[in-house]
């Protein structure tokens, strides 16, 4: 193909009306096409049902004050979870006299707990969870940002399949969805020079809020991509007793499992699970549950109905969180809140059968 030809057909892809294209050609590029979406759903399958870990613990500081030990990957594992997301806070890390360089400590927890994850044959996620910092001031943080994934770029380039990255856990406040869109197309470029075909995760502004995904706009060719949402809906349940929500004394607050309380749940996962057919992208449900200050029944069915909602229409999810608030395991105790892991892990069984990629099923 000639190089006019060529740029004429980026542009016709670009504007989604592939089918006007030769016919040979299209053939093949959507054959490209189909098994790159095929490898972005089947790689969202295998991370199943995960748990976001270690973003609050000071084992970042010091290995020697770390909560979370090696033996929690086993008992994750073990207990039925796939996949962790690891929380990542690099920003106060960096050498800002250095281009932000990272220090070899930091990487040094880094590796530690992917080589943990990967001996337990759990998938990794290297979330940049540096929401506030971006959401406070996007514009002088920026650099920072870009010069976090050159670093992580480089780093991981002989990392398997089974580590993949999110590019920035719940955008918000001053990174409004324009403002994130331009900082996402920028990350994703310098990431796909090093990761043409890495799985990567990636979200919509207003911490990743289901209401505003029709505001993420994403690079049409790259298939390699998983749409995360968050979800914490009703506030006032989930965030019960919460000071940084503004919750403090607001307790008692029960969810029932009622009919409109599940209705509301399938509203909002039936408009996501809409526009991921839309799109065809699979979605990740990169956070949910509820505050432990939250009465221990409501918690439960809240958690319960949740998961299973997630995955009667084929969603991966990672529960938020281990340990500390959200609580899944009391690590002072050493043993899990066991009616919080049988919520997330029904003893019937395995991972209930997802459907094909691309479909979705509603259980009103």
């Amino acid at each position: 193909m000639n190089r006019i030809a060529q740029s004429l057909f980026r542009s016709l892809v670009s504007l989604a009306i592939l089918p006007l294209c030769g016919h040979l050609l299209a053939t093949a590029t959507v054959s490209r096409a189909r098994a790159a979406t095929t490898d972005a759903f089947a790689q969202n399958e295998k991370l199943g049902r995960g748990v976001n870990i270690i973003g609050y613990d000071p084992i970042w500081r010091s290995r020697e004050q770390g909560r979370f030990q090696p033996k929690h990957f086993r008992l994750l594992k073990e207990a039925g979870f796939s996949s962790v997301r690891i929380n990542l806070h690099p920003f106060r890390r960096m050498n800002s006299a250095n281009d932000y360089a990272l220090s070899e400590s930091w990487f040094e927890v880094l590796d530690w707990a992917l080589r943990e994850a990967q001996a337990q044959g759990l998938r990794a996620i290297l979330d940049l969870h540096e929401f506030n910092a971006m959401g406070d001031d996007p514009v002088t943080n920026k650099v920072k940002f870009l010069a976090f994934w050159r670093q992580l770029s480089d780093h991981c380039q002989g990392a398997p399949e089974s580590v993949l990255f999110e590019v920035l856990n719940e955008p918000c406040r001053k990174l409004t969805p324009e403002l994130w869109n331009e900082y996402l197309a920028e990350a994703l470029a310098l990431i796909r020079a090093k990761h043409p075909t890495r799985a990567i995760i990636v979200g919509p502004a207003f911490w990743n809020s289901i209401d505003h995904l029709a505001e993420l706009e994403l690079p049409v060719v790259d298939r390699n991509l998983i749409v995360t949402i968050h979800y914490y809906k009703p506030m006032d349940f989930t965030h019960q007793g919460a000071a940084w929500a503004d919750r403090k004394d607001k307790l008692g607050v029960n969810w029932l499992g009622t009919e409109a309380e599940l209705r509301a749940i399938n509203d909002d996962f039936d408009k996501a699970a809409s526009w991921a057919k839309q799109h065809n992208r699979p979605l990740f449900l990169g956070e949910f549950g509820a505050y432990d200050k939250a009465p221990m029944e409501s918690r439960v069915r809240y958690v319960s109905r949740v998961a299973r909602a997630a995955e009667q229409r084929g969603w991966s999810w990672a529960y938020w969180q281990f340990d500390s608030d959200f609580i899944l395991y009391d690590i002072g105790r050493d043993a899990w809140i066991e009616p919080i892991r049988r919520a997330l892990i029904p003893a019937a069984g395995p991972t209930p059968s997802r459907p094909s990629s691309g479909t979705t099923t509603t259980n009103h």
